[in-house]
């Protein structure tokens, strides 16, 4: 059977939002096709099954948190210095924690993903081609730190994206981005960021949802 493709994009769409509002345990074909607004049934002509539509989820929700290819040449023109990498980490928190329904869907596939070892090898291969991207990236780019600075920006950003989305109260947004910019200052040393030249276009760590 042909299948319409933009359909296919909103029924998983539709799927994040119900993993957001209602959990795993709330996603089936049914609640799927309320939430798309479709006929009922629509759901299970696209999905062969529940892990099918899972794994779709977790791929898409990667595919809308990345940038587009303007949006990245216009943040990386800047100055090769700590302060333009403090503005582009608190710029890559921004852009995961303002799609709100696809992080807690994440989440929520995170912990599907202990039970499910198709989803668990998806999410990981994810997860770990987004990590080594940012570390290419931010090398071929000049921005200050190695490849373990890197790492360990993207896996302390995670969790303030997790603080911010899932207990705000506990990490105000303020407090949240001085924390990201201390976070720069303390793993990048202040000689290794103080180039003047400005960057060249070539993306640095503005991707991950962690």
């Amino acid at each position: 059977m042909r299948q319409n493709l933009a359909r296919r994009a909103a029924l998983v769409d539709a799927a994040i939002e119900v993993l957001a509002r209602d959990g795993a345990r709330g996603l089936t074909f049914r609640a799927v096709d309320i939430e798309a607004g479709v006929p009922q049934g629509t759901a299970s002509n696209y999905f062969g099954n529940r892990d099918d539509l899972l794994n779709q989820a977790g791929a898409r929700v990667y595919e809308r948190l990345r940038p587009d290819e303007a949006a990245t040449e216009e943040l990386m023109r800047g100055r090769v210095s700590r302060e333009h990498l403090a503005e582009l980490v608190g710029e890559a928190v921004e852009r995961v924690t303002a799609f709100r329904t696809g992080y807690l869907a994440l989440l929520e596939l995170r912990l599907e993903a202990t039970r499910r070892p198709a989803l668990r090898a998806l999410l990981t291969e994810q997860v770990r081609d987004d990590l080594r991207l940012n570390v290419d990236n931010h090398l071929a780019s000049g921005l200050p730190g190695d490849a373990d600075a890197v790492r360990m920006i993207h896996t302390a950003a995670s969790w303030v994206m997790l603080e911010r989305l899932t207990l705000p109260d506990v990490l105000p947004a303020d407090e949240a981005a001085a924390l990201l910019t201390a976070l720069v200052e303390r793993v990048i040393p202040e000689e290794a960021g103080a180039g003047d030249g400005a960057g060249d276009g070539r993306r640095g760590p503005t991707r991950g949802a962690g």
